[in-house]
């Protein structure tokens, strides 16, 4: 394609999605003319009895039941598989709790707390045991950040794109508010011998998951959680206490946590070589891959929706990470990445958590490729599928972060493509 050829789509593109999406006889939809709008003679009978009483603790409305987790689990294995955050029906950048996505290796464990105890040990100077009680004597602090399964929008590995809403393909990623201690003050306490490199992590569910992580990790920005948007943990989040590494992959972030074990070297369990690795093209495996790499998704519209309204202005919506940082930069495409105009971020735009991204977008019935670019201010751009595959191999299962593709169709249908 020639240099004008290319500018001359990207000025379109940035007039029909900026300049123009507002002016002329576009207009978004409304009920009815103006003139002929008036409420109802008879009042509705919610207005004409008494409300519910009062209630302990709030429910979604009953109108809104769709709104859920959805579940795949192991068949052969009660207990193990992952539920999946409903990115595509949220808005904002906080995850409900009762939504945020879940990845269980062997049931939630009903725990009591006035049984449970952390143990930190190994090298140590002073091994501790602490029960909760005790901890929720210690200063708090609260992070807003994002957890991502490692297996997070793994279809993607797929020759064929997978057909399904957007939070059912990625929604294995939820951001929320965390508040607990830092993991700092507890290590510092208890002392930590120079030898000490690593911390083994262990959870107290049937599965005993544990996890090798750098103490420099520990050391920097890690927490006990205790809280999860301003309440106690729920269960399936960790109850009653769980590890929030922000910005690092989700397996690290070890629920339901016993004890942290220092030590000079990882413990090379099952999660950290068998699993959680990447098989590279030369054979090799890509191992201890931490952090999550920067990573976009357009929510709205997406597949499972449908443009109504032909021509009709459109918001293009959706949420950006990167475990590097914060985002600096979303850009939008409607035609496969030929060209790219800059999405609005909305704020605050926080460090290692969900930044919502708008457009609005003038759609005249076109066939039309939408994708998402997110850069972070580390400088990484979020690559596209073929550069993904050329640098990775094949045979990835875990850590794609592609540049996700939905097609819309003239018809305004809408399904998910590998791009052009």
């Amino acid at each position: 394609m020639s240099e004008d050829s290319t500018q001359s789509r990207r000025q379109f593109l940035q007039k029909t999605a900026l300049g123009g999406a507002f002016a002329g006889s576009f207009s978004l939809p409304i009920l009815a003319n103006a003139d002929k709008l008036e409420l109802p003679d008879n009042l509705p009978h919610w207005m004409r009895v008494p409300g519910a009483d009062f209630s302990n603790y709030g429910q979604p409305s009953s109108h809104e039941q769709q709104i859920i987790r959805w579940i795949s689990a192991n068949p052969d294995a009660l207990g193990n598989g992952v539920s999946w955050t409903p990115l595509h029906a949220l808005q904002g950048t906080i995850t409900p709790n009762g939504l945020h996505f879940e990845r269980h290796h062997n049931g939630v464990p009903q725990i009591d707390p006035t049984q449970h105890i952390l143990l930190i040990d190994g090298l140590v100077d002073r091994p501790l045991s602490f029960d909760v009680k005790s901890l929720m004597r210690y200063p708090m602090v609260s992070r807003t950040c994002f957890i991502e399964c490692g297996g997070n929008s793994n279809s993607g590995w797929r020759s064929n794109p997978i057909q399904s809403q957007a939070g059912y393909a990625h929604g294995l990623v939820s951001n929320a508010e965390w508040t607990g201690i830092p993991l700092k003050l507890l290590l510092e306490e208890a002392g930590i011998k120079p030898s000490a490199k690593w911390v083994i992590a262990e959870g107290a569910d049937a599965a005993a998951l544990n996890i090798s992580i750098p103490i420099e990790k520990l050391l920097d920005d890690a927490l006990l959680a205790l809280y999860q948007n301003g309440e106690r943990l729920r269960p399936e989040n960790g109850y009653p206490m769980r590890l929030v590494l922000p910005g690092w992959e989700g397996v690290l972030n070890v629920k339901w946590l016993r004890q942290l074990r220092l030590s000079e070297q990882p413990a090379m369990t099952r999660d950290e070589t068998s699993q959680y690795t990447d098989l590279l093209a030369d054979g090799k495996a890509r191992q201890f891959s931490f952090i999550n790499e920067a990573k976009s998704l357009i929510t709205t519209p997406s597949l499972g929706m449908m443009l109504p309204d032909n021509p009709g202005i459109y918001q293009i919506s959706g949420l950006a990470w990167s475990g590097r940082g914060k985002i600096a930069r979303v850009e939008i495409s409607t035609d496969g990445g030929d060209s790219w105009v800059d999405a609005e971020l909305q704020g605050p735009i926080l460090d290692k958590a969900f930044t919502r991204f708008n457009l609005a977008w003038k759609w005249q019935g076109e066939y039309a490729i939408l994708q998402s670019r997110a850069t972070d201010d580390s400088g990484y751009v979020q690559p596209t599928r073929e550069a993904l595959i050329t640098n990775r191999g094949k045979h990835g299962f875990f850590h794609y972060n592609a540049i996700i593709s939905w097609e819309i169709t003239e018809e305004g249908d809408i399904n998910h493509v590998y791009g052009f």
